[in-house]
């Protein structure tokens, strides 16, 4: 199988020829340097069949200055999504550390991420700067996949309050990290299997969501989890959680 990856959404059809992106030609092109003829993997974040998700095996042709083409070979059903969905909702990061959160947390399986807005998060910027920040947000996430293997997006959703998400109706077990919690990730009772249970799982920025912040999460039905006796940064403790929930509910052995 090729080891160079490429998201596209496309929709591609064996023995069929689709013109590339101009992300996708960049990608193979200009920065990978590769030539006619060579094999890549392509996918494109859907599952036609409600369950399975697909690759593509393609050869590059057709290249010009300007654009490329790729001609489908064959397609192969995939599946290495983790059975527990998780919803991260993550006070938005200042720098590296929120592209960084969101790359690794892809890596891990989380499903959706929401930025959010926190009297701690720090970081002003306009509508129109905040709309490309999520651009680049959601091509990390595409990075991140095209990396691990995975064939399905998870979606990187308009920034919004942290009041606003915490209030959304969802039946999803809904958590947030205290160092004050009584249970653990591993200790929390559960009512029903791990085959049947999506989670919310709440992140705070640099220097952690106020004691308001915290009473408003609990009185929308957030439970406090403990992650361990020592303070985690942001990003450590999002990843943190994340392999924790794996590792009881989902595909992390």
């Amino acid at each position: 199988m090729s080891k160079t990856r490429i998201y596209q959404s496309t929709d591609f059809i064996v023995n069929s020829t689709v013109k590339l992106s101009d992300d996708a030609f960049g990608h193979m092109v200009r920065v990978l340097r590769l030539n006619e003829g060579d094999i890549v993997t392509l996918f494109n974040g859907n599952k036609p069949n409600g369950n399975e998700a697909f690759q593509y095996t393609a050869k590059l042709v057709d290249v010009k200055k300007k654009q490329a083409s790729v001609e489908i070979i064959s397609e192969e059903s995939v599946n290495n999504e983790s059975p527990l969905n998780i919803h991260l909702g993550q006070g938005i990061s200042r720098g590296d550390r929120m592209d960084f959160t969101l790359q690794k947390s892809v890596e891990l399986g989380v499903n959706k991420i929401t930025p959010l807005f926190t009297e701690r998060c720090g970081v002003k910027l306009s509508s129109e700067r905040f709309a490309k920040k999520r651009e680049q947000w959601q091509k990390i996430v595409i990075s991140a996949c095209e990396q691990s293997g995975r064939c399905v997006v998870p979606l990187v959703a308009e920034p919004m309050p942290l009041q606003d998400w915490i209030n959304e109706q969802t039946t999803a077990l809904k958590l947030n990290l205290h160092p004050k919690a009584e249970h653990s990730i591993m200790s929390l009772p559960m009512d029903k299997p791990a085959s049947e249970l999506s989670v919310r799982l709440l992140i705070g920025p640099e220097g952690g969501l106020t004691d308001e912040e915290i009473s408003q999460a609990n009185q929308a039905d957030f439970q406090d989890i403990l992650l361990g006796p020592r303070v985690l940064r942001t990003e450590t403790a999002a990843l943190t959680a994340i392999t924790a929930l794996q590792c009881r509910f989902g595909d992390l052995k």
